[in-house]
């Protein structure tokens, strides 16, 4: 025929295709750009680099703006772009290359008629692409070819031509790809020459502010944040967002429809389930729908779904194929967020039911795989509470439930459980709810019901189980400690705590009983029944795995944390230091910082009763610092340590300080608020009153009831200084007396107390002998030192020793003045006020303490402690009048961890409002 060639090329430039119909020319037009089409110079910049290596890649997800992208990108170009659309018809090789010469002709480029034409739609001639190529690397100018929706290529023939063609025309031609799969193409060659530009999904996904533009072409203008959970609900996606913003303009509210909208009854559905899930084969649709149940699947997880194998190539498939399938890493992935959610909708559509039995199975390979978390989310999920229950009890992890940064979630999952589940480990969990909210007589049975349940399961009685009551309280203080500080005298051997061949599980429980029990007898005040549940603890830790008990550190932390306080508040300080050091040395981590916290703040309070408010000082600063360096939820710590720097405060007369840490102490976790807490709340409110001259106020916080088991030593006798000191202030001596007299035990703070309540009554040699009493006991600090001191100097003033009375005067002042203490010296009375104001030979009273004029009332109180440079950064911006989102938004952080750090700075600064904070902030320099 005339115009062939005999291998079957046309030599004329033809009007049709090669199975003669007309060109479709829409395929060689550059898309039209929508008039909320938003320019993005980032990703214009970027694509300039086309111009500089021969092959470009723009690959993504169906609606991430690819082709708009290059279409509007092509059409500022200088040079000349040929255009050319896919179609997922008829794409043999001789089709392919006629289109193709087509579009390059469309764009005015002049080809010759030597090139020819393909005549077969199936193949193409070999020289026809060697012509192509050297016409093209003859060219001055190079050519950009821009190949949409090139993913529909999917003849390995065509992609090898279209190589040799690019390999060959050298600095002739440009090749964009704009495709959602990886492109047949050996890409690793040209990424390693430097000769390959790459657009991914990342770089396409939009991001905060760019999305505000967008919403605004579409007529929306949203806050901040409501622009921030959009994008991070649609992860930028290009479509998502634009369909988001069409279906907002129509709602009264945009702002709440975007919150809240349900994205499987949108467009946003249509869109992904006829362009994603639709266009895939139905095995992989019963994949997707499946693992859309999950946060992130491996191959492995999936095949435990389906119950079938081969999940690990059609995973990467659709990852490869951009089917907002994404990869994590190590052979996990997830998917797109709404993708997710359209997803489940669809799932419960076509598999009604079947949502409940893919969580058991996902709850029942991640509990194998050691994913705690997921596999309790998953039980949950399937409403399966016994398994829930025992997973979380099985792994020793019921401490989580009061501590660590997921301790509020885990509460939140377990309240959802109804009271149908019955077993151990329910009743475990739901006492550990209720003694964590401090419900102590819904947590008591809830535990005895579980004690009582492993009781049956092991053939013992309750006391056998060794998790009763102890039958010694009331009254006696508990049995001595053993030498590992955990055992007690009197407990149950090993073989009694673990009858031979006892499921780990049941051990499991029993070690969480022990850490419910000394908890309650914690709160309760029952030092012997803690002492009883620690030896527990100590024995059957030896049947427990080292590793589980290596991933759960709260639990023994917990258990000592427990064993130390029930310690202190029967008195015994040197069996609970032993306890609470342990605690308060142990590795540091999120999960022990709330027993870190507690530890500290008791240890701190040790100090503070044997006199030595400074060390006291240093330990509670340092147990503030433990849960703030991990922001653990609010509240989160026992209190304890501002509790004791407000009693420091106190003595030191700084008592608009010690209001403002009395008042931030209320805020405590409710499982740390025992009898120590409460007895060292009342007696520090009750002191503050006393201070402030309101004896009435201070007798009635003092004597408030605290209930426990058993009576606190040393809680009685500070209560009973309180109360003398009322009396001796109302000028009362005798009923002082009375009051300290009837203290059982020896308690230096009180032997002085009663001295001075003696010397009061007209009793100097009784006084005198109390304080000899105290001098021979040792080890008592400076607060209790110098009230001794000044009771002795008030002795030598009434007998007419003058000289001695200030030489003992001074030699108080000296003490108290590295401790910053001054009540004792405003507490003495009358008779002290000639020996302060007239200057000792040493001059111990000249420069820091003046009578009658307490130094830091009506001042602004010091900061607690430092401010972190973070905090810093947001009182600058604070300063500048900048709301909360915009401190966010310039900090590149969440506006929780704002709220988060504005609150530490304002507990710190001793405030309540932002003004405040700023003001208090430039008082003190940190501005």
């Amino acid at each position: 025929m005339p115009g062939l060639e005999e291998n079957g090329s046309r030599l004329t430039a033809p009007d049709a295709d090669p199975q003669g119909d007309p060109f479709l020319r829409a395929r060689f037009v550059v898309p039209a750009r929508p008039v909320t089409f938003l320019w993005r110079e980032r990703l214009v910049r970027h694509l300039d680099q086309a111009l500089r290596t021969p092959l470009t890649m723009v690959n993504g997800a169906a609606g991430e703006g690819k082709t708009l992208l290059v279409a509007d990108w092509a059409a500022r170009c200088e040079g000349p772009v040929a255009w050319l659309t896919i179609d997922a018809a008829g794409q043999g090789p001789g089709m392919f290359w006629a289109y193709v010469l087509q579009a390059l002709r469309a764009c005015g480029m002049s080809l010759p008629v030597e090139i020819g034409c393909p005549t077969d739609a199936s193949r193409v001639p070999p020289t026809l692409l060697a012509r192509l190529a050297a016409e093209l690397c003859a060219r001055d100018r190079p050519v950009t070819v821009v190949l949409d929706e090139y993913d529909r290529v999917i003849d390995p023939e065509i992609a090898e031509q279209l190589e040799f063609v690019l390999h060959h025309a050298g600095d002739g031609v440009r090749l964009i790809l704009v495709s959602r799969t990886e492109p047949l193409l050996p890409l690793h060659r040209y990424r390693a020459a430097g000769d390959l530009t790459e657009i991914r999904a990342a770089e396409l996904a939009f991001t905060c502010e760019e999305a505000a533009e967008l919403l605004a072409l579409h007529g929306l203008r949203l806050s901040a944040n409501a622009t921030r959970g959009l994008v991070e609900r649609t992860r930028g996606w290009a479509a998502g967002l634009r369909l988001c913003a069409l279906a907002a303009r129509e709602s009264p509210d945009p702002e709440t429809y975007l919150k809240e909208f349900e994205a499987d009854r949108t467009t946003v559905a249509d869109f992904l389930l006829a362009e994603v899930l639709r266009r895939q084969p139905p095995e992989t649709q019963d994949v997707l729908l499946r693992v859309s149940v999950l946060d992130r699947f491996c191959p492995e997880l999936v095949n435990a779904l389906t119950e079938r194998t081969g999940a690990g190539p059609i995973l990467a498939g659709l990852c490869r194929d951009n089917a907002f399938v994404e990869h994590l890493g190590q052979g996990w992935y997830r998917l797109h967020p709404l993708f997710g959610e359209i997803l489940r909708a669809h799932l419960r559509v076509r598999s009604p039911g079947l949502e409940p039995e893919l969580h058991r199975r996902a709850a029942l390979w991640l509990r194998g795989s050691g994913s705690l978390a997921d596999t309790l989310g998953h039980g949950a999920a399937a409403g399966d509470w016994d398994f829930t229950a025992g997973a979380l009890v099985d792994d020793l992890a019921i401490g989580r439930l009061f501590t660590g940064l997921r301790s509020d979630e885990l509460t939140e999952l377990f309240s959802r459980m109804g009271p149908e589940a019955r077993s151990p480990a329910t009743d475990l969990v739901r006492a550990a709810r209720e003694l964590s909210r401090r419900d102590l007589d819904r947590g008591q049975t809830h535990l005895r019901r579980a004690e009582q349940s492993l009781s049956a399961e092991l053939g013992l009685t309750a006391v056998e189980l060794g998790l009763m009551r102890d039958p010694r309280e009331p009254g006696e203080q508990g049995p001595a400690r053993g030498h590992d500080g955990l055992a007690a005298e009197g407990a149950l051997t090993a073989a009694e705590w673990s009858p031979a061949g006892e499921a780990p599980g049941l051990v499991a429980a029993r070690l969480s009983c022990a850490l419910l029990e000394a908890l309650a007898a914690r709160l309760t005040g029952a030092p012997g029944r803690a002492e009883l549940a620690a030896a527990a603890a100590e024995t059957l830790r030896d049947q427990v795995p080292a590793d589980l008990l290596d991933r759960h550190p709260e639990l023994t932390a917990l258990l000592l944390a427990h064993l130390g306080s029930a310690r202190l508040w029967a008195g015994r300080f040197d069996d609970a230091s032993a306890a609470l050091s342990r605690v308060a040395g142990s590795s540091a981590g999120a999960s022990t910082a709330l027993a870190r916290e507690d530890s500290l703040g008791r240890l701190a309070l040790i100090d503070y009763l044997n006199g030595w408010p400074s060390s006291a000082e240093r330990k509670a600063r340092a147990a503030l610092t433990e849960t703030e360096r991990y922001g653990l939820p609010q509240p989160s710590g026992s209190g304890m340590g501002r509790l004791v720097l407000a009693a420091v405060a106190v003595d030191r007369d700084e008592l608009g300080r010690a209001q403002a840490l009395l008042d931030e102490a209320v805020r405590s976790h409710p499982a740390l608020r025992d009898p120590v807490m409460e007895a060292g709340r009342a007696i520090t409110t009750a002191r503050l009153h006393l201070a402030r001259g309101d004896t009435r106020a201070a007798l009635a916080a003092a004597e408030r009831a605290v209930p426990a088991a058993v009576v606190s030593p040393w809680a009685e006798g500070q209560t009973a200084l309180v109360v003398a000191a009322a009396h001796l202030a109302a000028g009362r001596p005798e009923a002082a007396v009375e009051v300290l007299g009837a203290l059982p035990g020896e308690q230096a703070a009180c032997a002085v107390g009663a001295a001075r309540a003696q010397l009061a009554a007209g009793r100097p040699g009784a006084a005198a002998d109390l304080l000899d009493g105290v001098r021979a006991a040792g080890r008592v600090g400076p607060a209790v030192t110098v009230r001794a001191t000044l009771v002795r100097a008030q002795a030598a003033a009434e007998a007419g020793d003058t000289s001695g009375s200030r030489r003992l005067v001074a030699q108080a002042l000296r003490e108290a003045r590295r401790e910053g203490l001054r009540r004792p010296f405003l507490e003495a009375g009358p008779w002290i006020r000639p020996f302060l104001g007239t200057p000792s030979p040493q001059g111990a009273a000249a420069d820091w303490f003046t009578p009658g004029a307490p130094p830091s009332d009506g001042q602004p109180p010091p900061v607690v402690e430092e401010l972190s440079g973070r905090e810093r950064d947001v009182l600058r911006r604070l300063a500048l009048m900048m709301s909360t989102e915009e401190i966010a938004a310039d900090l590149y952080v969440s506006v929780n961890t704002v709220k988060t750090h504005l609150k530490s700075a304002y507990r710190k600064l001793a405030v309540n409002r932002r003004n405040d904070a700023v003001r208090r902030a430039r008082e003190l320099n940190l501005l």
